[in-house]
């Protein structure tokens, strides 16, 4: 099972749009799905047209007295099941730190779920937290929606050198940029810069633009919609392009660990 989270210390930078279209995406590849809202806002989960979670909470499932699995629910979409979120999620680090190693808490629960799914895309809350800590030890994939602004640059900064002094290798971390507006100097001149400086920022750039804005209005995945569109178009190139990034990743782990085979 691939987990891709959807994560960025600052909101409002198109983070539940992409986790959205990305798991319709992998569930229109043949890939059975789980789209996992971990923000108590609840945006994903409102986006799918489904109600938040109030029965339970995250207490009960850091303490494993519930089970991920119980609170799947179905979606509109073949393939594409969802958790949803629950308000409780905004005192999930407080629970996780009564645990015994709680910066893998998160990464035991969501084991049990790679005998039903290819995928789980994670809808990350902003901040940095204890849950995000979980979130990037579990994943093989970081997706980070950056806007072209300067605090942007500071952001992703304090990402790598989070990551590197985690020491987590095999976490890749992909940056690409949302909400562009090729028309603005700064955003030309902030993109410019941040791709000469992280090789790892992907090609697709998700524009600024009404079609985008208009996914929650119509709560659904561009693509079931509007599947012609530029914006489907976007979402479609975005996830052959993490796909891509991940089987390359994959590759190399293989290669790594047949040292260890042969010598066995």
């Amino acid at each position: 099972m691939e987990i891709i989270a959807v994560y960025n210390v600052k909101g409002g930078v198109g983070k539940t749009t992409t986790a959205v279209n990305l798991a319709y995406r992998s569930a229109a590849d043949g890939w059975p799905t789980l789209l996992w809202d971990l923000d108590p806002q609840a945006a994903a989960t409102y986006v799918m047209r489904r109600e938040p979670i109030i029965e339970g909470g995250s207490k009960s499932l850091i303490r494993g007295e519930s089970e991920l699995a119980d609170l799947v629910t179905t979606t509109d979409h073949p393939g594409l099941d969802l958790l949803p979120a629950d308000f409780s999620y905004r005192r999930m680090d407080v629970h996780l730190h009564q645990r015994k190693n709680p910066a893998t808490r998160l990464m035991k629960l969501m084991r049990p779920l790679k005998q039903s799914y290819a995928s789980l895309i994670l809808d990350c809350a902003p901040g940095m937290s204890l849950v995000s800590e979980n979130v990037m030890h579990a994943a093989d994939a970081l997706v980070v929606p950056l806007m072209p602004s300067p605090l942007s640059v500071r952001m992703l900064e304090q990402l790598f050198e989070f990551v590197e002094r985690k020491d987590w290798p095999d976490l890749k971390v992909l940056p690409f940029f949302s909400m562009v507006d090729r028309r603005k100097l700064l955003h030309k001149e902030t993109i410019e810069s941040l791709r000469g400086r992280y090789p790892s920022i992907l090609e697709t750039e998700v524009p600024y633009g009404s079609d985008f804005e208009r996914i929650t209005l119509r709560r659904a995945p561009v693509e079931s919609y509007a599947p012609a569109s530029a914006a489907a178009g976007v979402y479609r190139a975005l996830w052959q392009e993490i796909d891509s990034r991940l089987q390359g990743a994959a590759a190399l782990r293989e290669v790594r660990a047949e040292p260890a085979l042969h010598a066995v």
